[in-house]
């Protein structure tokens, strides 16, 4: 079947022309161009032609100027716009500088005669005030200084207690089942704590479990008493050393690397298209390491322990001629299965600390390039401050309760 096109009719066709006319005639660029004009005591410029970057653009000076040789001061500024053409940026440029031109001089702008658009730019573009002092500007006296401290001080004990809060609130919805964690994540955080650690910690283990050692041979062979260096050894790393020794490896290794993981997720925005979707990222970031952490801190302390003894056996059995029994003889016969639960437990409490300043400095970085490494040091810094303040801690109240 054969359909017959239609017939284009005479308007149709003359509409087609027009439209194919104007569609092949190119606009014309015309210079940007300002001219001043008094309008009694009110200085009028006129913006005329295309006001475009990479084109050359009048300045407000040259144009004031050229209206006027002696200077003289209007006691206002408007704008007529009726042959402006294209504008970008270009535009805005020069009329900040007319609104810094007459600032100065304390003369009143009418935008009145601005497109639409223009006024909401310029005022957007002027409601962050320049900095006023230099970079290196000196700071205040000693009473500022001590109040601009305390008050970053109380800020950053109210954001710590806050995140801290937020963790114990996500704990217990754990452990009441009403919030749920990544356990694939858990695991990996287990396995990099794990098998991943060993080496740094067995080197570090076996060297201090020496130098124990070491130190007690030096100073009891002057009062013959060389056979409690197992005693010396055994107690010094399952009380104390292992599971400090211990506290402040992780602390350099695993809190500057969740640090550095949630830093570099806070500046990619990571964590805050979590926010959006609704995902906590206590429970799905935070929660799964320190569990980890916390886990795996108490094995580690056991075989830092370990470790440590053989180092100190090593040592007894090379300058004193200790066997390996008599060493483990002493060793029983004085350290009792308290002191290591205190080392243990000590471990425990350390790797929460770890997990938590981790954490927390890494999701309180900056949005800037060196905010992954500030919060990096920041965390390395906190972990062992607080694990060295945590051991005198429960040093002094062993002590008091007489463990």
């Amino acid at each position: 079947m054969n359909v017959a096109k239609p017939v284009p009719t005479h308007a149709h066709t003359v509409q087609q022309q027009g439209l194919a006319m104007h569609a092949t005639a190119a606009p014309t660029q015309s210079a940007a161009r300002a001219r001043a004009e008094w309008k009694a005591n009110t200085l009028l410029l006129a913006l005329e032609g295309d006001w475009l970057l990479g084109e050359p653009q009048p300045r407000v000076d040259d144009v004031v100027a050229s209206v006027d040789s002696t200077h003289r001061i209007p006691e206002g500024l408007a704008f007529d716009t009726t042959l402006l053409g294209a504008w970008d940026s270009s535009l805005l440029i020069f009329l900040v500088q007319s609104q810094a031109f007459c600032d100065e001089r304390h003369i009143a702008v009418d935008m009145g005669g601005l497109p639409e658009r223009v006024p909401r730019l310029l005022a957007l573009a002027r409601a962050v005030p320049e900095r006023t002092h230099p970079p290196g500007a000196k700071p205040g006296n000693l009473i500022a200084r001590l109040g601009l401290s305390t008050l970053r001080f109380w800020d950053g004990t109210r954001a710590s207690i806050t995140f801290l809060g937020a963790v114990a609130l996500a704990l217990s919805g754990l452990v009441s089942r009403r919030v749920a964690i990544r356990w694939r994540y858990f695991w990996v955080v287990v396995q990099n704590n794990s098998s991943a650690a060993l080496p740094i910690v067995t080197l570090i283990a076996l060297l201090v479990g020496v130098i124990i050692a070491f130190l007690g041979v030096v100073v009891l062979k002057r009062f013959g008493a060389g056979y409690y260096v197992s005693y010396l050894a055994g107690f010094g790393m399952l009380r104390e050393m292992g599971a400090l020794m211990t506290g402040i490896i992780m602390a350099g290794r695993t809190g500057a690397a969740f640090a550095a993981e949630l830093g570099s997720m806070k500046i990619t925005e990571e964590i805050d298209a979590l926010t959006t979707l609704g995902v906590s990222p206590i429970e799905h970031l935070v929660l799964p390491r320190i569990l980890g952490l916390f886990v795996m801190m108490p094995l580690l302390t056991i075989y830092a322990d370990f470790i440590g003894i053989i180092g100190g056996m090593l040592v007894s059995a090379f300058m004193l001629d200790l066997s390996f029994k008599q060493f483990l003889s002493g060793l029983l016969s004085a350290v009792t299965m308290t002191d290591a639960l205190l080392g243990i437990a000590k471990g425990t409490v350390f790797g929460f600390i770890i997990g938590v300043s981790g954490c927390m400095r890494g999701l309180q970085a900056g949005s800037d390039a060196s905010a992954v490494g500030r919060a990096t040091t920041s965390a390395v810094v906190l972990g062992i401050t607080l694990i060295i303040s945590a051991n005198a801690l429960i040093d002094w109240l062993a002590a008091v309760l007489d463990i």
